[in-house]
């Protein structure tokens, strides 16, 4: 059992890494925090906004204030998979030609999938298994992924021309969808601040991979009450059109409801979110704050849905009033 000196600590380098990602990043508060969430449950995250929000800059803040290694892989339609995951090459070696395998970019503690849905659906696979099980195989050969490892994709989701849909198998393993937003007016400014003068940030490593490995056995460990967690079902359930109790919401606009694995999504992260706020149980307030990235992605809207401008969000803010 881990001591309160220890435990204090670790809650103390997750906000020190927190506030140093904000030197960096102006505004985008809530998303710094998702994504940390995300980091300390084991999960990958998917950024959706219109270019030049600074999706890429916000990745590559974290890796720095993260003390691991990072790699970025540019998604286009060429892409291979080979390119992703790596491949066998041929050595000589004593005269013998010997294959040896060449690890690629996805070998890495943090990957910046960028533009991810412009690479064809072979290539996107790629990802599938490192996502997932934390391997690649190639081959006959099953390698195993550095750890802490994961995956923090971003899209564009107004430009559709040569870009290929995520399928839903993909999507369900991005722990949270977050939604970046244009900043305010007075963050816009800070923004030109940094960005059209000499002005630099520099960012300083926090926090290292052996800490966010032993958080992570941490928060495994957080206590969650039975309401609570009956809570947390409950949202998941409500989501599904054929469960007679569903609310009328979701039976007319939700042609798919969310999978276990969104349960899992919003248990790892409540308990994540406790943790950072400096609470050894999770609230119902927890739940409530993660039930949106962690189910935005894992609905499928009907055609009455889009024909009546209905959105997901719109939909679980519903099933959160329902599920009271």
């Amino acid at each position: 059992m881990i001591d309160e000196k220890t435990l204090q600590e670790m809650i103390e380098k997750v906000k020190a890494c927190e506030a140093e990602i904000g030197k960096g990043i102006i505004g985008q508060r809530s998303i710094i925090r998702q994504v940390i969430l995300a980091i300390l449950s084991d999960g990958n995250v998917l950024l959706e906004g219109v270019p030049g929000l600074g999706k890429t800059e916000l990745v590559k803040a974290i890796s720095k204030v993260f003390s691991t290694s990072f790699s970025r892989i540019q998604f286009t339609p060429d892409l291979m998979p080979a390119d992703v995951t790596g491949t066998n090459l041929i050595i000589k070696e004593e005269g013998n030609n010997v294959f040896q395998f060449e690890p690629g970019p996805v070998f890495a503690n943090i990957v910046l999938a960028d533009e991810i849905n412009r690479a064809t659906p072979k290539t996107q696979s790629a990802l599938l298994e490192a996502m997932q099980e934390k391997t690649v195989t190639v081959g006959k050969n099953t390698y195993e992924m550095p750890k802490p490892f994961m995956v923090l994709a971003t899209q564009n989701p107004i430009e559709n021309e040569g870009t290929y849909p995520l399928p839903e198998a993909q999507l369900d393993r991005f722990l949270f969808k977050l939604l970046v937003e244009f900043p305010t007016k007075e963050e816009l400014k800070e923004i030109m601040d940094i960005t059209v003068t000499n002005r630099k940030v520099e960012l300083e490593s926090v926090i290292t991979g052996e800490d966010i490995m032993a958080i992570r056995t941490v928060i495994k460990d957080m206590p969650i009450s039975d309401p609570v967690m009956d809570h947390a079902l409950s949202l998941v359930v409500a989501t599904h059109p054929e469960n007679p109790d569903a609310p009328d919401i979701t039976k007319k606009y939700v042609q798919t409801g969310a999978s276990p694995r969104a349960a899992q999504a919003i248990v790892k992260t409540a308990k994540a979110r406790a943790f950072i706020e400096g609470r050894y149980n999770v609230a119902f307030e927890d739940i409530r704050f993660v039930a949106f990235p962690a189910l935005r992605h894992r609905l499928a809207l009907n055609f009455e849905a889009i024909s009546d401008g209905v959105t997901t969000d719109q939909v679980i803010e519903e099933i959160l009033k329902t599920c009271q």
